[in-house]
């Protein structure tokens, strides 16, 4: 279901006015998902912008020192959180890939986590309270947002490597799902399913 508000914020540079220097990124983006996707096009209003913006996003959501499966519930969680149809419908598919069914999908939608993992539940609680907090809680209340328990668990579960992809991942899917959502894409991949999609 499309909002009655739901407009383009800017244009989605066409083919013909894809700038040379992106394109070839652009054409391999269309060769892995059969078209070019709405945020690439937008992107593509700011040449240099993209040519940083994949190489940045995969050094996050990619592989690292976080495992793959933590880092696609993460994701899939904070979208959520978001309300970003768009987002959404693109880390479903991610999550989809890393071997998430959709049990568990529906389980993030509704803020259930008792069927993860311990280490699951507390990166989910860390992508809950980093983004529904930051804007809530003055920095004089509590300096690092989240509950001093939770830092306290993160710390004994995870090195440090892992913590910076866990809060980077948080972090980058809080910025692309507002961007996102301020731009007023269209869906380019799968709608989510009803029972998510309700909860957007």
């Amino acid at each position: 279901m499309r909002a009655l508000n739901e407009m383009p914020l800017v244009n989605l540079v066409p083919d013909e006015d894809i700038d040379d220097s992106i394109r070839p990124a652009l054409e391999a983006g269309r060769a892995q998902y059969g078209s070019v996707l709405n945020t690439w096009r937008v992107l593509a209003n700011r040449p240099p912008v993209f040519a940083a913006y994949l190489p940045y996003l995969r050094s996050i959501a990619g592989p690292g020192a976080l495992e793959q499966r933590i880092k696609e519930l993460t994701a899939v969680r904070t979208v959520l959180l978001l309300h970003c149809r768009y987002s959404v419908s693109h880390r479903l598919r991610a999550a989809r890939a890393a071997g998430i069914t959709d049990e568990e999908l529906t389980r993030l939608s509704r803020g259930d986590f008792s069927a993860f993992s311990s280490r699951e539940q507390l990166a989910l609680r860390l992508a809950d309270q980093l983004t529904l907090r930051a804007h809530e809680v003055q920095h004089s209340v509590l300096a690092q947002v989240v509950d001093p328990d939770l830092l306290v668990g993160l710390r004994r579960e995870f090195d440090d490597a892992s913590l910076v992809d866990l809060a980077l991942n948080v972090s980058l899917w809080n910025s692309l799902a507002r961007f996102h959502r301020v731009m007023g894409l269209g869906l380019d991949m799968p709608a989510p399913p009803p029972a998510i999609d309700a909860e957007l």
